[in-house]
């Protein structure tokens, strides 16, 4: 059986780990409930994804994990720890849609402006083998403007990497792409989470991405968003692009879209 549910869930060492989690919000004068009683646990060093209709509150729980929204009730630990002290001790990365580079400084400029906000020492040997996993080499000096969206992404990627995170978090960092550059950044974000093992979680709407680059997927309802069901993929590594073709990923995308399009037959992704 594909799915299993959260009560199923073991979870052998501490990752990320939010217990009965909400967040309303205001709407002029009403309060909106975006999540309630939002459970996950997942296992460190693993790569998770969070797929949902629009608006069911992905977004918010990546948020709060980063400490730019607060819950209003709930827990939320990262490796056995409240959330807040990763965030001192800057073990947090995370990067956006938008890739929020400065447009006046060079590739190896924006990756190395989280060491100097910070006061960190400059390693330039770590800081060009981080060029070289995402894959930038040649391009050290070129401004955003010169570069793809793809590579704009990577080197937002490296920027969240530069400070060794213990947790990345990425909340659709392919969505403005087109498919073709798409697919080749799930392929390169495979091989970057594969050599650092750093906990992931990535927010997209993607169903194939998801399975692509995932440990395990979870399937959340509608506002107020919650885990329905947490789907493990059971793929071997390194994924490949033809892999896709295969029976086994179209079992995957088909379960995936029964559980997103359960609730009304629609599923506003």
């Amino acid at each position: 059986m594909l799915a299993r549910t959260m009560s199923a869930s073991k979870v052998e060492a501490g990752g990320l780990r939010l217990l009965g989690v909400s967040k309303m919000f205001w709407l002029g004068r009403e309060q909106v409930p975006a999540l309630t009683g939002f459970n996950l646990e997942t296992q460190e060093g693993s790569f998770t994804t969070l797929l949902g209709p629009s608006g069911c509150g992905k977004s918010t729980v990546l948020r709060m994990i980063a400490g730019l929204e607060r819950p209003d009730t709930g827990t939320i630990e990262v490796h056995g720890a409240p959330a807040d002290e990763l965030r001192r001790q800057q073990k947090l990365g995370i990067a956006f849609q938008d890739a929020a580079l400065l447009p006046w400084r060079s590739v190896i400029s924006n990756i190395r402006l989280p060491l100097e906000l910070r006061g960190k020492m400059l390693d330039e040997g770590a800081v060009r083998d981080l060029i070289t996993l995402v894959g930038l080499s040649g391009f050290e000096a070129a401004r955003p403007a010169q570069l793809s969206g793809g590579m704009r992404q990577r080197a937002a990627i490296a920027r969240a990497l530069i400070l060794n995170p213990a947790v990345l978090l990425l909340d659709e960092p392919f969505g403005a792409l087109d498919d073709m550059t798409r697919q080749h950044m799930n392929v390169a974000l495979q091989r970057i989470w594969s050599e650092r093992a750093t906990t992931t979680l990535l927010v997209t709407h993607s169903i194939p991405e998801a399975i692509f680059l995932s440990d395990e997927v979870v399937v959340m309802t509608e506002r107020p968003g919650r885990a329905r069901d947490i789907i493990r993929i059971d793929l071997p590594r390194p994924r490949t692009a033809s892999m896709q073709r295969s029976p086994e990923f179209h079992a995957y995308v088909d379960r995936l879209s029964e559980l997103l399009f359960a609730e009304d037959g629609r599923g506003d992704l």
